[in-house]
């Protein structure tokens, strides 16, 4: 980006009375920041959504003085930005109508083409929380998914643990600037997900963790990704606003259920009552339900010899040789199995390379 338009995108962003959602507006239509202070007041008056007294704030040169201090900011710390315009802004965040009108971000994030995943919840992590949790992301590797989370304590940094012990590219999302890491022990974090992954946020050099942020960040971790997983949450929290947002955005939410006496479990339970979140039980629901296949080419999906098989799989494994292929429903009814065990049974059997996917749902052997 050129530095003449990043100071006037930057400016755009310290107009009273301007968002996320009258900037994106007046960027697409005139095309560049730039061109927005160049125009007549009375020209921007004429679009829907500005009023003249809004209008004349944008001859107000004030502003650009502090887009200067914080464009030579981002110059000295190298500081990647992208706009809402820029092939390089996260496709999925561009659909969304209050994203962020802009990105700064550090490391090697690559979301092009990518399986996105968002896992989130509570901060009091227990320990059957921190275990599904890692053994979600242990069991999804095969498929090489970008993992993304909030960098908060708990279920988000155990999220970015799990991705980083498993070799997969993980985002955090802060809701402060890139300067202001919080919280501070996860500092030590930093440079492992920079070299495989990276750091977001929305919010200017110096801006604090203030706890309104945090809710302005999430709509950043649900609108990024293909789906929401919610590990843990209690009856009131911000991974049920992050499943809100996520629902509005109309990306799917899956949530861990737990017990009915347990506090920890209270809001995923409600999410699941309420049909605002798919039960999850394992790697194998999020397949099914996102219509993930297995990548025959990835190492884990080799077929092995004499591979052992329980009794269970190997009843859906001599079906599948009889049938040749098949749909998940037809084998679930013929095999009088619930759908939501045949799918763990028929994960293991693709991971143990005998079984392999087919477009809209259907399964083969090898």
């Amino acid at each position: 980006m050129r530095h003449t338009e990043l100071v006037s995108v930057l400016a755009l962003q310290k107009v009273e009375g301007v968002g996320d959602v009258i900037a994106k507006k007046l960027m697409s239509h005139f095309g560049s920041a730039e061109e927005i202070f160049a125009s007549d007041p009375k020209k921007l008056s004429e679009i829907e959504g500005i009023n003249p007294r809004l209008a004349n704030r944008f001859k107000d040169r004030s502003v650009f003085a502090k887009a200067e201090a914080e464009a030579k900011q981002i110059l000295q710390s190298q500081t990647k930005v992208t706009t809402f315009l820029d092939p390089e802004y996260p496709e999925r965040l561009k659909h969304c109508h209050d994203g962020p009108l802009m990105l700064f971000s550090t490391g090697n994030i690559n979301l092009e083409n990518r399986m996105t995943l968002s896992i989130v919840g509570t901060r009091k992590a227990t320990a059957y929380g921190a275990d599904f949790c890692r053994r979600l992301v242990a069991d999804l590797a095969v498929l090489d998914p970008v993992i993304i989370s909030g960098f908060a304590y708990g279920i988000d940094i155990i999220a970015h643990q799990a991705a980083l012990d498993n070799g997969l590219q993980t985002i955090a999302v802060l809701g402060s600037g890139l300067d202001q890491i919080y919280p501070n022990p996860h500092k030590k974090y930093v440079n492992a997900i920079n070299a495989n992954g990276g750091f977001m946020t929305e919010f200017w050099s110096g801006a604090y963790p203030a706890p309104e942020n945090f809710v302005r960040r999430n709509r950043i971790v649900a609108g990024i990704s293909q789906a929401t997983v919610i590990i843990e949450s209690a009856e009131r929290g911000g991974s049920l606003i992050t499943a809100n947002l996520a629902n509005d955005y109309n990306r799917d939410v899956f949530a861990l259920p737990g017990r009915i006496t347990d506090a920890l479990s209270q809001g995923c339970n409600q999410l699941i009552k309420t049909q605002r979140a798919h039960l999850l039980t394992g790697a194998a629901d999020l397949l099914y339900i996102l219509n993930w296949d297995l990548k025959p080419q990835s190492q884990s999906v080799q077929k092995q010899l004499f591979v052992s098989l329980d009794a269970s799989e190997q009843r859906i494994y001599d079906y599948l040789v009889l049938k040749k292929k098949e749909l998940l429903d037809t084998i679930a009814i013929e095999n009088e199995m619930p759908v939501s065990k045949l799918s763990a049974l028929l994960f293991s059997l693709e991971l143990k390379g005998v079984v392999r996917p087919l477009p809209g749902k259907a399964f083969e052997a090898i």
